[in-house]
């Protein structure tokens, strides 16, 4: 049996060739006072995938593309401050599918660099 690295929605997608999670603070405010110091209001710790893949058959970018189709749902990945599989709800920025190819020696069409971003909601 494959191992994937990341579940969307329920369906395990094809391993991204590229995939980075940042980790970024949600401030409700952040304000500096007359001395310059930095007071904020931290309301949370959210996560941010970027992923792209390499080419996919019209199959597989068609699994990936409905897999994020919905307002929101959840992602299992590996998480960098986990240190584990997490599985988060999410939801997806604008969807890139840059060039529909032919590869002959793949044997047929492809989507080349698909990428997104997945943002914790």
């Amino acid at each position: 049996m494959a191992t994937y690295s990341l579940i969307i929605s329920g369906t395990a997608v094809k391993t991204p060739s590229s995939f980075q999670v940042t980790i970024q603070d949600i401030d409700a405010k952040a304000t500096r006072d007359a001395k310059g110091k930095l007071h904020r209001d931290r309301v949370a710790t959210k996560r941010k995938i970027s992923a792209q893949w390499p080419p996919l058959t019209l199959k597989e970018c068609s699994t990936l593309l409905n897999a994020v189709k919905d307002e929101f749902f959840t992602v299992k990945y590996l998480d960098p401050v986990d240190g584990a599989m997490a599985t988060r709800t999410f939801y997806v920025g604008d969807r890139t599918t840059p060039a529909l190819t032919f590869i002959d020696n793949l044997g047929g069409y492809f989507w080349k660099d698909v990428s997104f971003d997945l943002v914790e909601q």
